[in-house]
This record gives structure tokens, sequence and C-alpha cells, in this order.
């Protein structure tokens, strides 16, 4: 991978992000380009990772043998068929991380028969702790796959999956999910507040308490399920509490919940493809 040039189209977030745990990873910076219209940020990434930037999109994807779309859905067609005739030269690997853009779609704008990977990460990426999937499009070959792989991993963990309809459940799971762990601590938060713990206490407490069965979870073989019951001693205050919530129909409330967020998506991809 290490000699592979690397065009990112978008230099916000989740570009600089990828960017940043692939030098950090020990890529060359010099085997990097990033094109944005705005210039300041293309300054600051020149600054910090010594990569090279420029305005024009075509410029940086010419010759590249990656090419990752990292510009928001909104405009993702814009830019995708401001650079089908560059790409359509030399068919590099084309890396999507934009949200609800489909394959087909993608393919249609960027002219057709393109070795392409969809992925889905999340906001945790940013910070190297992310949950992405990827979809490999059918002219994607072995060795590209590897490599999408290889990039995306600077950011997080890795999944495949065959089929693309899965990407809509994906963004109902770990798209959206980050949000769904925010809305319990804020809840614990407030409820320890409410019960006498000072605030400052109840926050730390809550977030020590989320990284402590995060960390126990990802290090056991056992199952989340297996681990609640262990830590749910017989009559006592834990088993009391799930009780409450499970009288609430939390799982339940939880299916409906991924259910909705998948339809969303669903419906989100079709409203980007007819705009």
């Amino acid at each position: 991978m290490t000699t592979s040039t690397l065009a990112f189209i978008g230099g916000g977030n989740m570009a600089a992000s990828l960017i940043s745990g692939l030098v950090n990873d020990g890529y060359d910076p010099q085997h990097i380009r990033v094109s944005d219209p705005d210039t300041e940020k293309l300054a600051s990434l020149a600054a910090h990772f010594r990569v090279k930037s420029t305005s024009e999109n075509s410029q940086a994807a010419a010759d590249a043998d990656v090419v990752i779309l990292a510009v928001k859905p909104q405009v993702m067609e814009r830019a995708a068929r401001s650079l089908a005739s560059t790409l359509q030269q030399t068919k590099p690997l084309v890396i999507s991380i934009a949200a609800g853009i489909r394959e087909a779609d993608l393919q249609n704008w960027l002219g057709g028969e393109i070795p392409l990977v969809r992925t889905m990460p999340n906001t945790p990426a940013m910070i190297q702790t992310g949950a992405i999937v990827l979809h490999a499009s059918a002219q994607v070959s072995t060795t590209q796959r590897d490599l999408a792989e290889s990039i995306m991993r600077a950011v997080g963990l890795t999944r495949w999956v065959d089929n693309e309809a899965l990407m809509d459940a994906v963004t109902a799971l770990s798209g959206s999910g980050p949000a769904y762990f925010f809305l319990v601590m804020e809840a614990m938060e407030a409820a320890g507040i409410e019960l006498g713990i000072p605030a400052d206490t109840a926050r730390l407490l809550t977030l020590q308490t989320a990284l402590g069965a995060a960390k126990m979870a990802i290090e056991s073989a056992d199952s989340p399920a297996i681990l609640r019951q262990r830590v749910t001693s017989p009559g006592g205050t834990t088993e009391r509490a799930l009780k409450t919530l499970n009288d609430g129909n939390l799982l339940p409330l939880f299916k409906q919940a991924l259910t909705d967020a998948r339809d969303r998506s669903i419906e989100l991809s079709e409203i980007l493809r007819d705009s």
C-alpha cells in the first residue's frame, strides 16, 4: 500500500481522520493528494500532514491508484460526474465514504465499470475507533479489496458485506449507533444527578462505566447476554433495574428503532438518487 497514490476528493472531517490514521501508521504523505474548494482547509491539511493539495478534483485524481470520494452526499453526483472522464481513462479503485449513495448511482455518474468500494464508517472513525463496513462491486480485484480494507482500517475495525442492501441495516446499527449509546449515557447521568450524585461525579461515573463495559465486551469471548447474566446477582440491585427496563419493552423498542432507521436509510437513498 505504501507506493499507491491516494487522492481524497473532499477534505472534511472524515478525510482528515483517514489521512491522520494513514500517516500515523507510516503511510508516506507525499503519496496522498487532497482536493477541496476550501483553501484554508487545504492549507491546514498540508501543514499538519505534508500532503499534496489542490482545488481541482481532476488534478488530484489524475493517475491516482485510489480515489476516495469524501464529499457530502448532497454534492456527490456533481463531484462524481466531474471526475468521470478522468477516471474512465485509468479505472482506479474508487472508495466512497458517503452515506446513502448506492453503487448503481455512483457507477452511472462515474461512467460505469469502475472498481468501486462503498463504505459506511461511523463518527468514532474521527478518533480512529470507528466501525467501518465495506461492499465491493464486481469490478474490484482481490488486491484492490485488500487495499481498500487497509486504508479504512486506519480509522477502526473493518467488516465486509456481500449484499449491498445490508448497508442500510449497517447504517441503522453502527452508523447511527453512537447516538444510541450517547442517549443511554445521557439518561444515566441525568438519573444519577436526580438521585443526588454531584453532576461532575455522575458524568465521570457514567462515562467510565460505559468505557469499562465496552472494554469488557471487546476483550471477552462471551456474548453481551452472558456478560450481563454474570453481573446480575439474583435478587440484587442490577436484577431490579433490568426488570424495570425489560418491563418497559427495551429490547423490542431497540428492534423497532433500528428497523425505523434502516427504513429511513432506504428512503434517503431514494431521495439522493432522485434529487
